[in-house]
């Protein structure tokens, strides 16, 4: 019996992390009231995470939403594509041989240049 390939296993997402603003800044509510409807937040390293499978006009929105918090608040965003988690049922990109390079290099951080993954 064959089994057939998991279609998931060439798919990404894009992973959006945004380094909270200081709880000090006079705009904090704010922040929240912006980012708690289209992300999650760690409590350890303060930052909050969003991930996106497709760029349809809810997904625009919401990167457009987490730039102007990064903009009003004078934080950061960061973009990564990433492996698409075993919990995810939403849409996903397709991997093509360029992003899955990144994926894998990403996924193997630390290795020195030249040297072979880790098992």
């Amino acid at each position: 019996m064959t089994t057939s390939p998991n279609p998931r296993a060439n798919a990404w997402v894009l992973e959006a992390t945004i380094r909270t603003a200081p709880a000090a800044d006079p705009h904090w509510q704010e922040q929240l009231d912006r980012l708690r409807p289209i992300a999650s937040y760690d409590t350890e390293p303060q930052t909050w995470h969003a991930r996106l499978g497709a760029l349809d006009l809810a997904d625009v929105q919401m990167l457009q939403a987490l730039f102007d918090a990064a903009r009003v608040h004078g934080t950061a965003v960061c973009l990564t594509p990433v492996a698409v988690p075993a919990y995810w049922d939403g849409p996903v990109f397709t991997r093509g041989p360029d992003v899955a390079a990144l994926l894998e290099a990403l996924a193997d951080r630390g290795r020195p240049l030249g040297q072979l993954p880790r098992a």
